[in-house]
């Protein structure tokens, strides 16, 4: 990515960007073996077979691995460059460095997973972000996002995190007519530990009579 990209973001996500770059190791060793099989169920559900999914801010590569093991046709894309190399050491894709404002997919894929991702984009920055995500989906495809659960906006552990509760997820998601709230729920986290962490896992649908009309 050259300069012009990157000055594309925030202070906030940069440093958050800069954060995982120092910090890849420590995060991938946390995050890599997680058991994310509910959520897994919770998404697959609406795939078909050999579904084509981007998984969007793919971190350790740990959930593209996963969707490779089970059939899937994954494209994996994540901000951090080092965070690519680890995606991409551990899936054997070619994992692209990208930032999620520079989505330019157009009804591409079958389903766009988006675990723990945007929740490091800026409230006012979300919708443009989903919009982007949803011209990259095929009619009938499936979102599915997680963001930790309350009303908290800022800088949390050298991080900006962005925290969205029910009625803040639905509101963002009602301002973008081509998608349709399937199914949510509460969890709590999977890493030791971090029990008390609670998670906003939600099923997102685009709808099949707009597909690829859309122009976001």
């Amino acid at each position: 990515m050259d300069n012009t990209n990157k000055n594309q973001n925030t202070s906030a996500e940069q440093k958050t960007i800069e954060y995982y770059n120092s910090k890849a190791e420590e995060f991938y060793e946390s995050t890599v073996n997680a058991d994310m099989s509910d959520q897994y169920y919770l998404f697959e559900k609406y795939l078909g077979d050999g579904a084509h999914i981007l998984d969007c801010g793919c971190g350790s590569g740990r959930d593209s691995k996963h969707f490779l093991e089970n059939g899937f046709k994954v494209t994996a894309i994540d901000g951090s460059e080092e965070l690519c190399k680890k995606a991409s050491e551990l899936t054997v894709l070619e994992v692209k460095h990208m930032y999620f404002q520079d989505l330019n997919f157009d009804n591409d894929f079958d389903g766009v997973w988006a675990c723990a991702s945007l929740l490091h984009v800026e409230k006012d920055r979300l919708p443009d972000v989903l919009k982007k995500i949803t011209r990259a989906l095929k009619g009938g495809g499936v979102l599915y996002a997680s963001f930790k659960y309350g009303d908290f906006s800022g800088e949390r552990n050298g991080r900006f995190f962005t925290d969205l509760d029910d009625k803040s997820f639905e509101t963002l998601i009602a301002d973008i007519p081509e998608l349709v709230l399937k199914e949510k729920y509460i969890s709590t986290d999977v890493r030791p530990g971090r029990e008390n962490d609670r998670w906003l896992n939600a099923i997102v649908i685009k709808r099949k009579e707009l597909g690829h009309k859309s122009r976001c």
